[in-house]
């Protein structure tokens, strides 16, 4: 048996402001701890962030190591800890395993297919084009981090499940009160994104959120779905939200400066060249640093390192996928094995509208800063960094 790294001088929950171009030490210093790593958790006691990708695969894999927060540590508290109700309390995507999750995820798996996301890339590119359109209107310096980065992904997203845009500024409202401390303030918005997933269930409702009650397995209650709602609109607009910033700034920033970053072939003409731009991005800036938390249900081995029962275990994605020895590869930007990301696909599509109308409709686009001037900042922890603005000049 292995003694664990315990790495007090490591601060992956710490908030952070920093370059755009900086590296992040934590991603270095985790690295160089070893394959796992024991820190000390937001909520107190021990963590276990693993570093190495084949690691990484097996513990999205392992039976004994589990979404659910009914099994976190005992005398963790839930919001500092940051969780969501338990599996039983609140049954979701993100908290069930095994039979139960893959039930789930049957019913909402053919709706966020490629194919199916696919067919939405006319209404999604046109989408894009019509919000910056109209902010172009303004013939002045923009933050796009200020209101496009949210409003583009809300209006896709209210848009394929079927609810009226005109509630869109109130998803808008909730999706920012999400991330407010204040008592209270987080399920006041649950409850307030919960009613606006109600719109897309009206009689005649046409949308995704309509397919998606008619597939849930039986037994699944009313506020159940709202939940399930919820759950895809707040994830698909805090995810996409920065790292559309991350996209916009690197497309501008190699606009000015090929060598920016580190591909000077990303602007070529052609859709391979925007695949390459989106997954490069998505690789150097994921939309999660870490996993969501997950559990050990009984006192488990993981390279050689004994981990207790309730053990709380991270996955470095970040670290992992720009590791500078990794070999070339599918990448672990939206997880692997069960709980791969469902909105997936829709995601990728989002970011490869933007850049496709932001390269054909707006040439002249343009940074107002240089791109090294650019700074990013996070709370720490599983919650991702995200520009503090993005100014930009569309049409000058």
């Amino acid at each position: 048996m292995t003694a664990v790294p315990d790495r007090d001088h490591i601060a992956p929950f710490t908030p952070t402001t920093r370059s755009i171009t900086a590296p992040d030490p934590v991603r270095t210093a985790l690295r160089q701890a070893g394959p796992i790593v024991q820190v000390t958790a937001p909520a107190g006691g021990p963590a276990w962030i693993v570093t190495e990708e084949a690691l990484a695969r097996e513990v999205c894999a392992h039976p004994q190591i589990v979404k659910d927060p009914a099994m976190a540590p005992l005398y963790w508290d839930r919001m500092t800890a940051g969780l969501e109700q338990t599996a039983a309390e609140q049954p979701s995507l993100t908290t069930l395993d095994g039979p139960e999750h893959a039930r789930l995820r049957r019913a909402h798996a053919p709706l966020f297919s490629a194919r199916r996301i696919g067919e939405q890339s006319p209404r999604i590119h046109a989408i894009a084009r019509q919000l910056l359109t109209g902010i172009a209107a303004h013939g002045a310096v923009v933050d796009l981090m200020a209101d496009f980065t949210i409003r583009y992904p809300l209006t896709v997203l209210l848009d394929l499940l079927g609810i009226p845009l005109d509630r869109l500024d109130e998803a808008i409202d909730a999706c920012r009160r999400m991330l407010d401390d204040e008592p209270d303030a987080q399920q006041e918005a649950i409850a307030a994104i919960a009613g606006l997933a109600a719109a897309g269930l009206q009689d005649g409702g046409r949308g995704l959120a309509a397919e998606l009650r008619d597939r849930m397995p039986a037994g699944t209650t009313p506020q159940e779905l709202h939940y399930h709602l919820f759950g895809l609109i707040f994830a698909g607009q805090l995810t996409t939200d920065a790292s559309i910033g991350f996209l916009i700034a690197r497309l501008l920033g190699e606009r000015d400066d090929p060598g920016a970053g580190g591909n000077e072939n990303v602007l070529a003409s052609g859709p391979g060249s925007v695949d390459e731009l989106v997954r490069e991005t998505l690789r150097r800036n994921p939309p999660a640093p870490f996993t969501l938390w997950r559990f050990t249900t009984t006192e488990i081995e993981l390279a050689g390192v004994r981990l207790p029962a309730r053990a709380p275990v991270l996955i470095d994605i970040q670290g992992i996928d720009t590791a500078p020895a990794r070999s070339p590869g599918p990448d672990l930007t939206f997880g692997a094995g069960a709980h791969f990301c469902i909105g997936a696909q829709l995601a990728l599509l989002e970011l490869r509208a933007v850049a496709t109308v932001l390269r054909q409709d707006f040439p002249r686009a343009r940074l107002t800063v240089p791109h090294g001037g650019l700074r990013q900042s996070g709370l720490g922890g599983i919650q991702g960094n995200r520009l503090v603005v993005l100014p930009v000049v569309l049409t000058g």
